[in-house]
């Protein structure tokens, strides 16, 4: 029996829908320069712009039926185009090939979610900059290896994070620059002989540069695989943040209590109180490498110039979009409400042997190379191992076993004293820290103030 071909295949209305604000958008302004140009009536532009409108709000209402007949967005539009106009739709497309359309129609889209995602960011980093400010005298293990290393503020550590969300913003910033060309006018590949205004248009649709070669504004994609890789980096820092917010709800580690609202309960263990969110946000990190990926392969064998595999951008951009943007809402509401326990963190600190850097830095203060300092204190960590001690706990007379360089003031080093020693420029001492954070909040006013194009 022979098989029917599925047309559908080839069809990608069922997903490029989601880009008919952007169609419609570029479309009129399309038609409006067709008009001043003279290669329209004005009256023939209007009727166009008109009718492209009513569609839109069509479209928005939910009265809008999409068919696969006519298989992408473009073609859906232009036909109902057809239905309201008449034969005076078929004009709309003078000097333009769905080529050229829906790589403005990308760039439009890709801008406008680079907003969101900037905004995204800066409601994040807002959440960790006040929980920072919070937490700047709540001291904790800082950490190499999973293993306990020494004693940091909270505060330092979560401005951390903060910085790694700065960096994002300023990828995504560079997203926007790479986007912000106006292909339009560029045809199948070779261009137009109408006397098209480009500038015109692309200050319209508020484009900063127009492409330069036509054969490349068509099947350029640089701009997508920009997004995704700015999108992969900074899932990586959410995965990273989650991972932590993970080990530090685990009753081993019991540094933080996540609100009811982002944690679920086991089917079956009625104590369980599962950190479901910081695990979803860690997880959804995969697809959006997975959709780097996609693009990169889609991409990679292509020769000039328009080619249908590039019809396969656009579910991987959306995906991303989604993902990142609702991600960060979440990561947002979730450090608002997260809270940490100072006595767990506190103890972590006095049950281990944080403080040996410091000890051995006093050697060096009294003279001894820093390598034979090493070499001692961790000989002294190895006996305070073996005796189950911790290395504040020793007596001066204990420490002389191992150097008789140690004096009565070996007991000034603290917690609190090494933390404030480590004063260089971005180490954890308090006032570094505040410092920090005071100059963050003044930077993030400005870029909230000047947004992305700055």
């Amino acid at each position: 029996m022979e098989r029917k071909l599925d047309k559908s295949y080839t069809s990608s209305i069922k997903f490029d829908k989601r880009l008919y604000v952007q169609d419609i958008k570029g479309s009129k302004v399309h038609a409006e320069m067709l008009g001043n140009q003279g290669i329209l009536t004005i009256e023939e532009s209007g009727l166009i712009c008109d009718g492209l409108e009513q569609i839109r709000l069509e479209i928005n209402k939910g009265m809008f039926e999409f068919s696969e007949k006519f298989e992408d967005i473009h073609m859906n539009i232009e036909n109902a185009l057809f239905e309201k106009i008449g034969p005076l739709a078929g004009k709309l497309h003078t000097g333009r090939s769905r080529n050229d359309q829906i790589a403005l129609d990308l760039r439009i889209f890709v801008k406008e979610s680079v907003h969101e995602i900037w905004e995204g960011l800066l409601g994040l980093r807002t959440s960790i900059l006040n929980k920072a400010e919070e937490n700047i005298e709540i001291y904790l293990p800082g950490y190499t290896h999973l293993q306990r290393g020494q004693p940091v503020s909270l505060g330092h550590h979560l401005m951390a994070y903060y910085e790694m969300f700065k960096r994002d913003c300023i990828r995504f910033t560079r997203v926007y620059e790479s986007a912000d060309v106006m292909p339009l006018g560029s045809g199948a590949l070779s261009g137009t002989s109408y006397e098209l205004d480009r500038k015109w248009v692309a200050n319209e649709l508020g484009f900063k540069s127009l492409s330069v070669n036509s054969m490349d504004a068509v099947s350029d994609r640089d701009f997508l695989m920009d997004f995704h890789s700015a999108s992969a980096i900074c899932a990586v820092h959410i995965s990273r943040l989650c991972e932590e917010i993970v080990i530090w709800s685990s009753e081993e580690f019991g540094f933080t209590q996540l609100d009811s609202d982002f944690t679920t309960g086991s089917s079956m263990m009625p104590q369980k109180r599962n950190p479901d969110f910081a695990e979803i946000g860690r997880g959804k990190s995969g697809r959006v490498f997975g959709n780097l990926v996609a693009m990169l392969t889609i991409l990679k064998g292509l020769p000039l110039t328009y080619n249908r595999d590039l019809q396969e951008d656009k579910e991987p951009l959306f995906d991303t979009v989604d993902t990142i943007s609702s991600t960060l809402a979440v990561m947002s509401s979730m450090l608002k409400s997260i809270s940490f326990n100072e006595d767990k963190m506190r103890s972590a600190i006095d049950n281990s042997n944080s403080l040996a850097t410091d000890i051995a830095d006093y050697l060096v203060r009294k003279g001894m190379p820093f390598r034979e300092a090493h070499r001692v204190v961790s000989n002294l960590t190895d006996y305070v191992i073996e005796t189950k001690q911790n290395i504040h706990e020793l007596s001066l007379e204990k420490y002389k076993l191992f150097s008789q360089l140690f004096e009565s003031d070996v007991t000034n080093i603290t917690i609190e004293n090494s933390i404030n020693s480590r004063n260089v420029f971005g180490g954890t001492a308090l006032k570094n820290v505040k410092s920090s954070i005071k100059t963050a909040k003044q930077n993030l006013k400005k870029e909230a103030r000047n947004g992305i194009k700055d």
